[in-house]
């Protein structure tokens, strides 16, 4: 009696559209925002795969402890439905949103604790579209070679005409021509340019989280920050047209005093941008420099500066870097 041959075992494969499926549903089990407010992606290497959502969060909220929360859910979430290892979930806040309730996870999602990295200065870019461009007239060129050398050689063809012309330009034009050096200017261009690319992390929109633990990783886009110092100093009794331009190392913070004591107002937004920062949990802490001025000020200077004497005004620098 034979006996049967064991059953052949197959392989599954998951595309990274499907682990982006899960990803984004799992980031909106994390938080009570419209489905256009949630986006996810995906890239599937072997048994691990690298994650990435975009959500939105309700405003006043924790940024560091609610983005935590969101990853920690995405991971083990996408971990249990898949089967593959995801080391870290990147979550980006894109906006911040009034309406929405706070991100509260299913009760029984498992906090599923990621490896011990430390968090980013800041985000690398993957460079996709420029890569594939680039990729894709390296793979054309080699393709078109290829075939031509083979027909030469395989088949015994005659090169092709642009071949043979390319030669015969070659053989009679030196270094010095000017069309090669053109040539050779732009051949360094492109390269400078790719080392720029390199060198350069890409999101600079972005701006890394700190928090106490380890294994995790997120961002808060600039404008999302700039409209939280905005809407705060607003409050403040007296401001008006705040304008608040946020940098990779500095926000500054510009704006009107319409009425009231000036000091008193200058103080009070001072301390309630400084509560703002402090709270985003930015892993590098941005310098403040904040200008209010009393609102009639505002007006262009006249034609003879010594009819008008100069506005008072004063200038707040705080974070790291000052003195």
């Amino acid at each position: 009696m034979t006996a049967p041959a064991p059953a052949l075992r197959g392989t599954t494969v998951l595309s990274d559209r499907a682990v982006r499926k899960v990803a984004q549903g799992a980031a909106r089990e994390a938080v009570t925002v419209a489905a256009r407010d949630v986006s996810a992606s995906a890239t599937v290497a072997g048994r691990r795969a690298s994650v990435g959502v975009q959500v939105a969060l309700p405003y006043p909220t924790h940024l560091s402890t609610d983005a935590r929360r969101v990853q920690e859910h995405v991971t083990s979430r996408t971990r249990a439905l898949t089967g593959l290892q995801v080391p870290t979930v990147r979550v980006v806040v894109s906006r911040l949103a009034p309406d929405a309730a706070p991100p509260s996870p299913p009760a029984d999602a498992e906090a599923v604790a990621g490896p011990a990295v430390r968090p980013p200065r800041r985000w690398w870019s993957q460079r996709r579209r420029p890569m594939g461009v680039l990729s894709g007239l390296a793979a054309a060129a080699a393709v078109v070679c290829t075939v031509d050398v083979f027909r030469v050689h395989a088949a015994g063809a005659q090169p092709w005409a642009w071949r043979r012309s390319a030669v015969t330009w070659l053989a009679g034009h030196g270094p010095g021509d000017p069309t090669v050096t053109l040539a050779g200017v732009g051949a360094a261009l492109v390269g400078a340019w790719l080392l720029f690319m390199v060198v350069t992390p890409g999101r600079r929109r972005q701006l890394t989280l700190g928090t106490a633990g380890e294994g995790w990783s997120a961002a808060i886009d600039r404008p999302a920050v700039a409209a939280l110092l905005r809407d705060a100093v607003a409050d403040v009794p007296g401001t008006q047209d705040i304008k608040v331009r946020c940098g990779r190392r500095t926000v500054k913070v510009r704006g009107e005093v319409a009425f009231g004591d000036c000091a008193s107002a200058r103080a009070e937004a001072r301390r309630t941008a400084t509560d703002v920062l402090d709270s985003c949990g930015l892993r590098r802490p941005l310098r403040l420099r904040l200008v209010l001025r009393p609102a009639d000020t505002w007006q262009a200077p006249a034609a003879d500066a010594g009819q008008n004497p100069e506005p008072h005004h004063a200038t707040l620098t705080t974070g790291e870097g000052d003195a």
